[in-house]
């Protein structure tokens, strides 16, 4: 599809409409590309992140929410929380799947021609390189086809390996 792009860089240096922060379900920053989004954006992302808890409880897996992009170059940030890996039994797939999904609607509810993904679930939640970058591109593509959509959409990989697996699976 043309309206797919791979990158291999930092989501956060991006000049997109949104970017994707695979987050936790209390929105409070961590480690991997949560606290590299939470650090280039400035405080004020954490205080909308804060603001969003306060009224909503914790994110459950497979759902986004919305905020402003601070001092990074895309104007939002869509941050979404994907799936621990128990081994594939639990839903992992499907709240996979509804990570992308979600954030693409989001996304184009809020006007965005452009969005970039990261790697959703492969850090510390576990979810193994190969089976999530195969959700990732199924959802994708679907999305695309099911709407019709014109948006551009970016597939940012920081390491070397994810960008061979999603390299080969978008031939």
């Amino acid at each position: 599809m043309n309206n797919i792009i791979l990158i291999k860089a930092d989501i956060t240096k991006l000049n997109v409409d949104a970017i994707v922060n695979a987050a936790n379900s209390g929105l409070g920053g961590g480690g991997g590309v949560d606290g590299a989004i939470h650090r280039a954006a400035g405080p004020e992302i954490h205080m909308e992140c804060m603001d969003i808890i306060a009224k909503i409880g914790r994110l459950p897996a497979g759902e986004a929410v919305i905020t402003e992009a601070g001092l990074m170059p895309s104007k939002y940030v869509i941050h979404t929380v994907g799936p621990v890996w128990r081994g594939g039994m639990n839903n992992e797939p499907e709240l996979l799947a509804n990570c992308y999904t979600n954030s693409l609607q989001l996304a184009e509810e809020n006007g965005c021609r452009s969005i970039a993904f990261p790697n959703i679930s492969t850090g510390i939640y576990g979810y193994p390189l190969e089976k999530a970058a195969m959700v990732a591109v199924k959802s994708v593509i679907d999305y695309l086809t099911e709407t019709k959509s014109g948006m551009e959409i970016t597939f940012c990989c920081f390491e070397e390996e994810n960008y061979r697996l999603y390299n080969d699976l978008l031939k």
